[in-house]
């Protein structure tokens, strides 16, 4: 693969405020651009193929970048998304207060997995990806601190996966974790990073 003079721009392909924050702290200033699809039909269809919870993070990842792509076919356009597993379940971003709340009893005293897919697309090809996982270790939790929880976080509960973000109070649901900080919060941004040099999107 040949590689630019100067850097193409890079198009994130998410509509995530935590991938942009991390991605704008380590320098970079993507234009971020929502992609339109169906990733709940995407996932029913690949939970019925019995796809590997990795698998079905890459081709989630892939599917956002392939389709903001169209429309900035020079740049490298960045997709990105997360699996949470646990006891061989894939759990979804909870649509209610209730649904958080069966979520966070269905997690409570056991381990699951965070998976982080990336994958970049150029000029109609996807020309790199990665897949990093992270092992989050939930103490058992009280009814009463689930509720008082909820509380606090309020309707940001429903814009993560795993009902937490973990640099802030959702910290507290856990007593052990494993795996990078950037996977937790959805993105193997290192991985990215030593990409982005090679293309001069980031100074070497």
């Amino acid at each position: 693969m040949t590689m630019p003079v100067s850097s193409p721009p890079l198009v994130l392909a998410s509509g995530s405020a935590s991938r942009r924050m991390m991605l704008e702290s380590a320098g970079l200033t993507p234009k971020s651009v929502p992609p339109a699809v169906d990733e709940a039909e995407i996932k029913s269809a690949l939970w019925a193929e019995q796809a590997p919870v990795e698998e079905a993070a890459v081709v989630l990842a892939e599917m956002k970048a392939s389709r903001v792509a169209r429309r900035f076919p020079e740049a490298l356009v960045l997709g990105a998304d997360q699996m949470l597993e646990c006891d061989g379940v894939w759990f979804d971003k909870p649509e209610s207060r209730a649904a958080a709340r069966d979520q966070l009893l269905a997690l409570s005293g056991k381990t699951h997995r965070l998976i982080s897919a990336a994958v970049v697309i150029h000029k109609g090809e996807r020309i790199w990806h990665q897949v990093a996982e992270a092992r989050m270790a939930m103490r058992p939790l009280s009814e009463p601190f689930i509720d008082w929880y909820l509380d606090q976080v309020g309707d940001a509960v429903q814009s993560t996966v795993g009902c937490y973000q973990i640099e802030g109070l959702g910290v507290q649901l856990f007593n052990r974790v494993q795996g990078d900080h950037f996977v937790i919060r959805g993105l193997p941004l290192l991985p990215l990073l030593d990409f982005l040099r090679q293309w001069k999107v980031v100074q070497a």
